[in-house]
């Protein structure tokens, strides 16, 4: 990742008067106005051409250049070529207050066009600014403040009351409230206590902290997000390479079409001076600036408030998939349920005691990454069971794990792993289902000759998720499913809480994949919702891959193609209720362009407009649709 998001690198937005393409527009009206108000007064007619050709010059070297450039370096006849010869014929032809008047008005939409661009690009920057000037590290038992480049991992920082947090890292000590609103884009503050997650520019509450930094200031949370969102950018939708790939083609052919323009009805006896006046307007009035902006300008706006508000986006492309989604598939384990599950039962079986039970499953699970294989951890942590490290680990997927202990093999897993080794008898098999009735997640733990008995865990739903399924469904979103690896019994538990379509249990992750792929085909374009890290493969085969929860998980933040920083599973339908609003506007500028377009090529040929009100009624259009386009800054 490059150093565009360090410190030094900051930099404010820049001032609209501070941009030289104004400062020339600025010129170029001062001297047309001079012209028009020294016409008026009955000023010589070649001192008042004198200030139109000064106003020509100066307000068109910009996009001159540009078109001498884009003609002679890349072979391409842009917008800026189109209103070049549009500028000198009407020169040429006598008609210097109207091409000066031409130059200025379009030196000012571009540079409007510029700063608001620059605008919509800035929002995302301005995070940056959340973030301090320097921390207070404490090296060698001194404290002293550092600039936040400086900050290596493992440094030890204090952050007060009211102050941002420097980079990433994990509190050693201290209690606060932490607001995340700056990465996750929830208001609601977060407690956090010694060993939590800090993130990179949210604001400490009322106690103060000491953190371990976990990550350079220019590879932390904050920094990624905004690589990322500048790197979304360029990553464009087919409709936007649509209207570029039509914009190369059309420009060429409006020059084409104006020389027809000029020179056809002089061939019949029609006055050629007319004719070639009525070209150039054609040529003002066919250029399709408003056309070429009307995307590209809404999606970096949108770009940069989604991110503001906790939602990553790769690209303005996956804003476009987002509406045409008809089927939205959510993982259950840290998705639709809390992801903080934890241990309820341990029923011994065959004379072992709960302790022993605990110490073997603890064993095997300290070296596996599932959720479940955590909260054992945790409980065995809780009990103060010692275990031991675990030899030739081998993770069975979609099952559980083996390993030995003591040079005796064990295993951990679902029932089905105990199922194929013909190990479950009724009276364990009708343990299990009392407890997957009321949602548990049952784990075996065994030999390949008995099971030592039964761990239950529970992970609760989210108190959103039903709201969440309802508002989905209220959007349009025709099947909203749960894929999960957990039993039926459990799976389908869960699946009436949460008010689902549709369950589909059982999976192991190439499952998913495959589901994802069924999902498509019967119903069309598929979301697929997980943590973006056990999820990989669906993720990737959905329309759509969304992770959620990812601040600070680097492979959830490169996998998915919408990253959700924080856990909040409302952010979904405003994910769903955001892409149509954007995708909405969009269609707005484009009808509003083309209408535009359409009006002033008629009136342009039928000598019905003049080249001032072509160029005003043109660039006042581009005005609108940039206008239209920076509504996404304020969704």
């Amino acid at each position: 990742m490059g150093c565009s998001t360090c410190p030094s690198h900051k930099e404010p937005m820049p001032k609209l008067w501070h941009n030289p393409k104004v400062i020339t527009a600025a010129i170029a009206g001062i001297l047309l106005t001079i012209g028009f108000v020294g016409s008026y007064l009955t000023l010589p007619r070649i001192i008042a051409n004198g200030f139109y050709i000064g106003a020509v010059l100066i307000g068109g070297y910009y996009f001159a250049r540009e078109a001498i450039e884009e003609f002679f370096k890349e072979h391409e006849i842009g917008i800026e070529f189109l209103m070049s010869t549009a500028a000198i014929v009407a020169g040429v032809m006598g008609q210097w207050a109207e091409s000066a008047t031409l130059v200025f008005l379009y030196s000012i939409s571009e540079a409007a066009e510029g700063y608001a661009g620059e605008r919509a690009r800035h929002a995302i920057r301005v995070l940056m600014e959340l973030a301090p000037k320097s921390a207070l590290v404490r090296r060698n038992n001194s404290e002293f403040l550092i600039p936040l480049e400086d900050i290596q991992i493992g440094d030890e920082f204090i952050v007060r009351p009211g102050e941002s947090i420097a980079t990433d890292g994990e509190v050693i000590s201290g209690h606060s409230s932490v607001n995340q609103a700056p990465i996750t884009g929830e208001s609601i503050p977060v407690e956090k206590f010694v060993g939590n997650k800090v993130f990179s520019a949210t604001i400490n509450g009322e106690g103060t902290l000491t953190i371990r930094a976990t990550k350079k200031f220019a590879e932390n949370t904050l920094s990624r997000i905004i690589f990322l969102v500048e790197k979304a950018q360029d990553k464009k939708g087919r409709s936007q390479r649509f209207i570029e790939r039509f914009g190369n083609l059309y420009s060429p052919f409006v020059l084409l079409a104006g020389v027809l323009i000029a020179t056809l009805p002089p061939l019949f006896g029609l006055h050629w001076q007319e004719w070639v006046l009525r070209a150039t307007v054609f040529i003002v009035a066919a250029a399709p600036c408003a056309l070429v902006i009307s995307i590209p300008i809404t999606l970096v706006a949108a770009l940069g408030t989604a991110s503001r508000n906790g939602i990553l986006l790769k690209g303005g492309i996956y804003l476009e998939k987002l509406v045409q989604i008809k089927v939205i598939a959510l993982d259950k384990t840290g998705t639709l349920t809390q992801g903080q599950p934890k241990v309820t039962d341990i029923i011994s079986l065959n004379n072992y005691t709960q302790n022993q039970i605990l110490n073997v499953a603890a064993t095997l699970e300290s070296r596996s990454q599932h959720p479940l294989a955590h909260a054992i951890l945790q409980q065995a942590k809780a009990e103060s069971v010692a275990y031991k490290p675990v030899e030739h680990f081998k993770s069975l997927t979609g099952s559980g794990v083996q390993g030995f202990i003591n040079g005796e093999q064990f295993y951990i897993g679902n029932p089905k792993l105990f199922i194929d080794m013909g190990l479950l008898v009724e009276t364990v098999i009708q343990e299990i289902n009392k407890l997957q009735t009321v949602g548990k997640t049952v784990v075996l733990v065994g030999t390949d000759k008995e099971i030592l008995g039964l761990i239950a865990i529970t992970d609760p739903l989210r108190s959103t998720a039903r709201q969440m399924v309802s508002s989905l469904k209220l959007m349009g979103i025709e099947r909203v499913v749960m894929l999960t690896g957990d039993n039926s019994i459990t799976a389908a538990s869960i699946g009436v809480q949460a008010g689902v379509d549709e369950v589909f249990s059982d999976l192991s992750p190439e499952d998913k994949t495959r589901k994802i792929e069924e999902l498509e085909r019967r119903y069309g374009k598929v979301m697929m919702v997980g943590d973006g890290v056990n999820d990989a493969p669906a993720l990737a085969a959905a329309h759509v891959g969304v992770a959620m929860g990812a601040a600070g998980t680097d492979v959830a933040l490169e996998t998915a193609d919408v990253a959700l920083m924080g856990d909040n599973l409302l952010k979904l339908p405003y994910l769903i209720e955001f892409s149509h609003r954007t995708w909405n506007i969009i269609l707005q500028n484009l009808g509003l362009s083309i209408i535009v377009i359409s009006s002033l090529i008629v009136g342009a040929v039928t000598g019905y407009f003049t080249l001032p009100i072509a160029v005003l009624a043109h660039e006042i259009s581009e005005l609108i649709v940039i206008a239209s386009g920076l509504r996404m800054l304020k969704s």
